[in-house]
């Protein structure tokens, strides 16, 4: 029964692949649901991976996966923090299924050893604060020219409205931001992002996304 299971999967995955590459769909998408979430997740670093790491808002239980282009083992099968690990090839995809039907990943990511590789998929906004934390430091220890830079052309795409929380806080708010960016551990920086985010006064994702402050530099540097 497994054996027919994974045939068909295979197959299935296939015919979705081929869809996916003609529509231009993110790495990480679900399909039509059964009695179990459905996802696919495909290897779009670039490069071999050797792990996965999924999260959730709540438990789940990981009942079925398979890798087309390589192997990948679960660690462990219940929780909110599952791991991967083995060997997936470039352009190689991941399916897996859970239960309950209506849990949606908070955060996943490729590994390749300890470290995560490519655009990593987040749908809440802790998870992009916890993003920009472990990005910002990495970033900082890799090419902190880079981060500086990007942070000016960030202050400078949003300087009327930063200017306007500014004078409203009766401080300047890149001189408040900066000395944390380069200084502070991840941790205190997801917690100033939830700061700001709450300054702005969104409650989604989407809010923080397609809201008044522009990311978009941000988010070039850091890969997201």
């Amino acid at each position: 029964m497994i054996r027919m299971k994974s045939t068909w999967v295979v197959l299935g995955l296939v015919a979705l692949m081929s869809v996916a590459v003609l529509a231009a769909d993110p790495w990480a998408f679900p399909v039509q649901p059964g009695l179990e979430a459905k996802w696919v997740f495909n290897n779009e670093t670039g490069g071999a991976v050797t792990g996965f790491h999924l999260e959730f808002d709540q438990a789940v239980e990981v009942s079925y996966s398979i890798a087309i282009g390589g192997d990948l083992m679960l660690v462990q099968a219940a929780g909110t923090v599952f791991d991967f690990v083995g060997e997936l090839v470039p352009f190689a995809t991941f399916y897996v299924e859970w239960t309950p039907v209506d849990a949606v990943p908070s955060l996943a990511m490729w590994m390749a050893g300890e470290r995560p590789v490519g655009s990593p998929f987040f749908t809440t906004i802790d998870k992009l604060g916890y993003l920009f934390g472990q990005g910002i430091v990495m970033m900082r220890e890799a090419n902190p020219a880079a981060l500086l830079a990007a942070f000016e052309q960030f202050f400078l795409d949003n300087a009327e409205y930063l200017g306007t929380v500014s004078q409203s806080l009766g401080m300047s708010l890149e001189d408040s931001l900066m000395p944390i960016i380069m200084t502070s551990p991840a941790e205190g920086i997801q917690n100033f992002f939830a700061t700001i985010v709450g300054m702005i006064g969104v409650t989604s994702l989407e809010g923080v996304l397609d809201g008044a402050v522009d990311f978009t530099a941000l988010f070039a540097v850091l890969g997201l």
